[in-house]
């Protein structure tokens, strides 16, 4: 079964990640808030890197990176995330989120992170997710956990120590 192009949530839509999306990712990246804790800003030629290598991801598996709207007004709200990850030798499937700092605490993460784990048992029958985020992101843990992941063990992944949280 495919994966949509598009959908929505109660409080979002997200849009499957294209080339016309670089100035709304330069904007993403280059937010020292938003950033802090997805690997830091990155550069115009790191920004390009990720969307190529993502872009190929939705082209290989059909998907990977949603942006996500806000639908009354179309502003851009962040990026939800479902897409293979290799850790540790292990092909993966990560779910994950990143949001503008004004999205924050109201449940929007929780919304995007169910939802993409619903489509990925649904579309994909992948019984295990799993999710990153640092040991010092308590907010990020806890959204992983509201959408019953349960911490696993710590990893360095791309040279960063890490917090792997897994469904069960």
């Amino acid at each position: 079964m495919a994966f949509p192009d598009s959908f929505s949530t109660e409080r979002l839509r997200a849009e499957r990640l294209v080339p016309e999306h670089l100035p709304a990712l330069r904007h993403i990246h280059s937010d020292p808030v938003l950033m802090a804790t997805l690997g830091g800003v990155r550069d115009e030629a790191g920004t390009g890197a990720y969307l190529e290598r993502n872009l190929r991801h939705w082209g290989e598996y059909g998907f990977g990176i949603w942006v996500l709207r806000e639908p009354t007004d179309g502003r851009v709200a962040g990026l939800g995330v479902l897409r293979h990850l290799a850790l540790e030798g292990a092909d993966e499937i990560e779910v994950g989120y990143g949001l503008y700092p004004e999205f924050w605490g109201r449940g929007l993460a929780t919304e995007i992170a169910a939802e993409c784990i619903r489509l990925g048992r649904e579309r994909l029958g992948v019984s295990s997710v799993v999710g990153l985020t640092l040991a010092s992101n308590l907010r990020s843990q806890r959204v992983l956990a509201k959408v019953g992941l349960r911490y696993d063990r710590d990893v360095i992944h791309e040279g960063v120590p890490q917090a792997l949280f897994r469904s069960a």
